[in-house]
């Protein structure tokens, strides 16, 4: 694996949108030139390929065997928001990432986590200041704010807020946005203080509006939300997948979105700008070109059409060939971070008076994280709520781990489980353990399954459970993706077979924890109202 110092072939260069033979000249890993020659050459060579935006832990996959995985589908850099793990341990967790990215070729670029906690209506297991925000701005490795979630602060000109913002631009890094359904005078308002990205765009309205006001638009197709067939047509500014799955993730990354935005309709320059130059130019990235001065990251590709990727250099080496990464990764424990009390099946349990009662319900659609807010008309035995599984109405729960031992109860419609729970440590943002399920004793089981085993996914059911560990944080395992998508595929498996209708039930259930994208959602001080921005009562009246 030593360093080239000359390749012939065929280039795509992404500044005049043209393929023709060239010599790459590399030196200490940098293309110190680049010249046309004459020459038949197979395959085309492009620059390697960038996510704009992803958060690695929701890989459950630790930096090292992240990169593993992606390096082969021609990934060479990615722009991670760490504020998974930063909302289980603060800075440690952040430095434990960053420590992981180092021993492996892939480019890791972080943005500092503007919202931790993303509100002031959940536990997290750290807060992150203005004053940790300067400090993590000094870091190489911080290229931007990560994404600012709390729109209504800064609509509201909250103070902190805007510090966090204004320290961003002292350091001439960039804003990312996340503003679901924001529109009017209020995205004004928000575009205003200077932030810059959104990936949050699910109708081509809302992307059009936004573009209007000068946003750079981030087309995502991840593992549960999946915008870009709706929004292709908008001329956004970078591809992105935010949040992918295991599974998913070793079917492909940044090279299947191409390949699906091409297959759209979607100009294959355009597309290959979206992933290289677009995102290296935006978060001053030394790469994203195959121009001299660029780190020597290009991948090589049978055609535009086909789009598969043959081989990846970084820095020059050939690090990955035919899908094989040609580098070893391994990644270092973490100490545990859950502290609860073991709970017991009636602690599932929502109490009312009377026979019949119409609750609020969370209203999951398959590969969508927004939610709707339902309702439904609920008996009552012995008072105690009981879900209606004939329609689809289970319980979820949300239990705090970070030692006050918080634990609220509701209803969800949309999983089609019949008899059984899930339960997940990865519960955005605060990565709280969520459980969704038919009946308390299995629910029970599940959340002590997680606790037991310092973090994971699990399926119970009346003949067998299920646990895919995630000892790092809670969040990722410690396992290659090739040894961990086994026992994931198993998990799944068994969740199919309890009657689960998600494509990502998983993926789908940690979202539902999210108190920043609209419209029911569940934290461990209540049912949360995402239009309102705030808590909601369960029960909404006594029928009878």
């Amino acid at each position: 694996m030593g360093a080239i110092a000359l390749l012939k072939g065929n280039i795509l260069n992404v500044f005049t949108r043209e393929i023709y033979p060239a010599e790459i000249k590399i030196e200490s890993g940098i293309i110190s030139c680049v010249n046309r020659i004459k020459g038949d050459f197979e395959g085309i060579i492009i620059p390697g390929l960038i996510d704009a935006h992803i958060h690695i832990e929701s890989s459950m996959l630790t930096p090292a065997f992240f990169a593993q995985a992606v390096v082969p589908h021609g990934t060479v850099g990615v722009v991670a928001d760490p504020h998974e793990i930063a909302n289980v341990m603060g800075i440690e967790g952040i430095d434990y990432l960053i420590g992981d990215s180092s021993r492996v070729p892939l480019r890791f670029f972080y943005t500092a986590p503007s919202c931790v906690p993303a509100t002031p209506f959940e536990t997290s297991g750290a807060t992150i200041s203005p004053q940790k925000i300067e400090a993590l701005m000094q870091k190489d490795e911080i290229v931007a704010l990560g994404e600012m979630m709390n729109f209504p602060g800064v609509i509201n000109d909250d103070p902190e807020v805007l510090k966090k913002i204004e320290i961003a631009h002292k350091h001439n890094k960039p804003v990312d946005g996340h503003a679901p359904l924001l529109s009017g005078v209020d995205l004004c308002k928000y575009t205003s203080a200077g932030i810059s990205t959104d990936h949050e765009c699910s109708t081509l309205e809302e992307a059009r509006e936004k573009k209007e006001l000068g946003m750079k638009i981030m087309l995502r197709e991840g593992s549960s939300a999946q915008n870009l067939e709706s929004l292709w047509k908008v001329g956004g500014e970078f591809l992105v997948t935010d949040d992918k799955d295991l599974e998913d993730l070793l079917k492909g990354h940044m090279d299947i979105l191409i390949k699906k935005s091409i297959k759209l309709g979607m100009d294959p320059f355009k597309a290959i700008q979206m992933t290289t130059l677009n995102p290296a130019n935006h978060y001053s990235l030394p790469m994203g070109a195959i121009s001299p001065g660029k780190l020597a990251d290009f991948i090589k590709v049978d055609n535009l059409e086909n789009f598969n990727v043959q081989e990846v250099y970084i820095g020059g080496k050939l690090v990955a060939r035919n899908g094989k990464a040609l580098f070893k990764a391994n990644s270092t424990p973490l100490k545990s971070s859950f502290h609860f009390t073991r709970k017991k099946p009636s602690d599932f349990n929502i109490f009312s008076q009377g026979s019949k009662v119409r609750v609020r319900v969370i209203k999951v659609e398959d590969g969508q994280i927004i939610t709707q807010e339902s309702q439904a008309d609920l008996a009552i035995k012995d008072g105690i709520i009981k879900p209606d599984i004939p329609s689809d109405v289970v319980k979820i729960s949300l239990i705090e781990r970070y030692g006050g031992n918080n634990m609220s109860n509701a209803f969800v419609k949309g999983f089609g489980i019949k008899e059984g729970a899930l339960a997940s440590s990865v519960a955005h943002d605060s990565h709280n353990i969520v459980v969704v399920g038919s009946h308390g004793d299995y629910m029970a089981r599940g959340v002590e399954l997680i606790r037991k085993n310092g973090g994971g996914l699990v399926a119970i059911s009346k003949e067998s459970e299920k646990l895919f560990a995630l000892p790092i944080a809670g969040l990722m395992t410690n396992q290659p993706a090739s040894t961990a998508i086994f026992q994931l595929k198993e998990l799944h498996g068994m969740v199919k077979v309890m009657g689960c209708i998600l494509e990502s039930p998983f993926m789908t259930m940690s979202f539902l924890a999210l108190l920043v994208i609209p419209e029911l959602k569940i934290s461990d001080q209540g049912l949360f109202d995402g239009n309102k921005f705030q808590l909601v009562d369960v029960i909404k009246e006594i029928i009878s």
